[in-house]
């Protein structure tokens, strides 16, 4: 089987569409508490991408590498005088009721939340330039997780204004241009059947960041902690 098939298949077991917690929200079972705690948590996650891919960045010595990599960060943090991801996902915020002060403040984020992303940022900084793009390669999977969310949200999260599911709207395109450019390049890189196994590696490990942290959020709302939302 080649690489990809291989990265295809691990995500078939362990890429987070199969967590109990997102299955729970495509299912429409989410209290609006519940939706207000996954869009707070995750909002520390999004706002430290374009942090990660600085730092991956930073290891590419082509410039046209730099070049195609540094449309992400863009992407995110947006352009002067134009909204990025980051901003998208602020409204979204907005669209379920919370406060996008309280979002930029951090205030509420679970610890376990705050103990995965920080592995994750880490990891792209320490690693070598394959394993840290290798670890992006969950965004093969992404856009179609999206698709699913924007018409489950649709369908049974009515309440939430149409305008924050622009971000889900946006990554459903930028998701997939990501994920072809991420993939050549670590074909290209992994030459060698250990650098297949590194790949394999950073692909788990950021699965498993992703699943922590719906782990936290799932916990949260067993215990009924409870979301200010300002």
């Amino acid at each position: 089987m080649n690489l990809e098939g291989r990265l295809r298949g691990l995500a078939a077991e362990r890429y987070h569409h199969r967590h109990p917690f997102n299955l729970r929200m495509h299912e429409g079972l989410l209290s609006q508490e519940e939706l207000r705690r996954w869009v707070l948590n995750r909002f520390h996650y999004q706002r430290h991408i374009p942090v990660k891919d600085a730092f991956i960045l930073a290891k590419l010595g082509d410039r046209e590498l730099r070049q195609n990599w540094i449309r992400r960060i863009h992407d995110h943090d947006g352009r002067p005088g134009e909204d990025g991801g980051i901003e998208r996902w602020l409204r979204l915020g907005e669209a379920v009721g919370l406060d996008r002060t309280l979002l930029l403040s951090g205030e509420g984020v679970l610890p376990a939340v705050r103990f995965a992303v920080d592995g994750y940022v880490n990891f792209c900084r320490d690693r070598p330039r394959l394993e840290a793009v290798a670890s992006s390669l969950t965004e093969l999977f992404a856009p179609d997780l999206m698709a699913t969310r924007i018409d489950a949200w649709e369908l049974h999260y009515p309440w939430v204004e149409p305008e924050g599911l622009r971000y889900f709207q946006v990554r459903v395109s930028q998701g997939r241009q990501d994920a072809a450019e991420a993939l050549a390049l670590v074909q290209e890189w992994a030459r060698t059947p250990e650098d297949e196994e590194r790949v394999l590696a950073a692909f788990t490990f950021k699965c498993d960041v992703l699943w922590s942290l719906l782990d936290a959020v799932e916990h949260a709302a067993r215990v009924g902690e409870a979301v200010d939302a300002r």
